[in-house]
């Protein structure tokens, strides 16, 4: 499929986006990150009691990894630079991002530019909370991985079928597209964490960031589906379909009503809308661990590939 059809999608997506504003989707710049990773500390000090088992420290240290990946996309996207070296150092093997030169997007829809703001600002800040929560009971954060954001795009295209290449940075609608690659698999990793985690704290902390990455998730569909249009649907439904061919059959219990073909585009087989992609009760569906290293690793049961080149730091690898 064309790539460069989407662009031209931008021109007619004025209507749209007034539609959205109404939705009360606003904009957060960057400049309140400072104030915003304060207040952050001071709750995550007040808030944070008892002690972490080594599921928990576990489960947190996975958590950095994905979130390293989200923060520096976003990063790399809005203004050009990946966030602070002070946020990214810890234990393990310590790498850097492969990017293409010049990775800022060019945004011409001034909506599609906030929303990705905000997003980055989010991101950089649950690196920052994350560190945080384990800086308090005194375990040492795990340093990011070797992360690819270069490669990892023209493997994915060739394996979901949408080209022999895939610039995420090239435009504003390749850019949602790949996010929408992360968003919903956070969301997935979250819920398939929350039955593992035991200080109620840290759970609680835990769903803040599912709901987070839920309404990113969300506000990427919602984009894709509205403003980019149909030609995005199509791919997007391509990339769903991977992410389930990939992922494998869950490891762990089934909920009631869980839908056989778990992970779903942006339409359903009638062609509805299908903005938040559920299971048979209407929740969203959880993913275990091996599931998210199959999808970020792009292969089943490896330990490295696809985004991290060299795999995650920390227990779970």
């Amino acid at each position: 499929m064309d790539m460069d059809l989407l662009s031209s999608r931008l021109a007619n997506g004025t209507s749209r986006r007034n539609a959205l504003k109404r939705l009360g989707l606003g904009a957060v710049g960057l400049a309140g990150l400072n104030l915003l990773a304060k207040r952050t500390e001071a709750a995550t000090s007040a808030a944070a009691v008892g002690s972490l088992s080594s599921t928990d420290i576990a489960v947190l240290q996975f958590a950095l990894n994905l979130e390293y990946l989200e923060a520096q996309y976003y990063s790399y996207g809005v203004t050009g630079t990946g966030i602070e070296a002070s946020l990214l150092t810890g234990s393990g093997e310590a790498g850097g991002v492969r990017i293409k030169a010049n990775p800022k997007v060019t945004f011409t829809n001034p909506d599609i530019r906030d929303y990705a703001a905000e997003i980055a600002a989010d991101e950089r800040l649950h690196v920052f909370y994350l560190r945080n929560v384990l800086n308090f009971f005194g375990v040492q954060p795990v340093a990011q991985p070797a992360i690819n954001l270069l490669e990892s795009f023209n493997q994915l295209a060739r394996a979901a079928g949408i080209g022999r290449t895939f610039d995420p940075f090239a435009n504003e609608a390749n850019f949602i597209l790949g996010a929408f690659i992360f968003e919903d698999v956070g969301v997935t990793a979250y819920r398939g964490a929350a039955a593992l985690i035991e200080n109620p704290d840290v759970l609680s902390g835990a769903a803040g960031l599912l709901g987070t990455e839920a309404y990113h998730a969300s506000l990427a569909r919602v984009t894709i589906s509205a403003i980019l249009g149909d030609p995005a649907i199509a791919i997007a439904q391509k990339i769903s379909d991977l992410r389930d061919t990939v992922d494998g059959n869950s490891t762990g219990p089934v909920s009631v009503g869980q839908l056989p073909d778990d992970d779903q585009g942006l339409t359903d087989s009638r062609g509805n809308s299908n903005i938040v992609p559920t299971n048979g009760n209407g929740l969203v569906f959880g993913r275990s661990t091996r599931q998210v290293l199959n999808i970020l690793y792009f292969v089943p049961d490896a330990h490295s590939g696809g985004f991290f080149m060299r795999g995650l730091n920390g227990p779970i690898n």
